[in-house]
């Protein structure tokens, strides 16, 4: 039987992701809206920035796999968002018949304008954390990420593949 101390720790854990998901919508909301983006736009944005991040950029397949739309939808999302200049669509040096979806140079400009007073703030709330406290609490998000992306490969939610999780960041 696990320790209470255990147990109320991990419930804790969850409270704290629970809110940090929450807080991170409201802000993907806001800059969603800034930049006259839909919240599957925001969504798609976040899948293909963090799948370009972690190595493995997605095409537009497996995106569609990774939201749950329709390739008809998804073949709309990547048209508007490329015509916007938030999406870029390049060959796969690999096997030039795939099409990878990377965030176009706009994109990443308008992210970094609105993201970096974010990161300085995330930055100057760490900085009296010793960095034992910081590598354990990547630790922590790396089980909790390997834990979710279990449980939706069991739901059968979608074929994404990888977390897209960085392991050495």
């Amino acid at each position: 039987m696990q320790d209470v101390d255990r147990v109320a720790l991990e419930a804790s854990i969850a409270v704290d992701v629970r809110a940090l998901t929450a807080e991170s919508d409201r802000i993907g909301h806001r800059f969603a809206g800034l930049h006259a983006l839909t919240p599957n736009d925001f969504r798609a944005l976040l899948h293909v920035m963090v799948a370009e991040n972690a190595g493995t950029p997605l095409t537009a397949g497996e995106l569609r796999n990774r939201m749950g739309t329709s390739g008809a939808a998804i073949t709309y999302l990547v048209e508007r968002m490329n015509a916007s200049g938030h999406l870029r669509r390049e060959s796969d040096p690999r096997d030039r018949r795939k099409v990878m979806l990377r965030v176009a140079d706009h994109g990443m400009d308008v992210a970094r304008e609105f993201f970096t007073p974010l990161s300085d703030h995330v930055h100057e709330g760490l900085a009296g954390l010793p960095d034992g406290d910081l590598a354990a609490a990547h630790r922590v998000f790396t089980a909790l990420i390997d834990a979710m992306s279990t449980f939706r490969a069991a739901l059968g939610a979608d074929s994404g593949g990888s977390s897209g999780r960085l392991e050495n960041r």
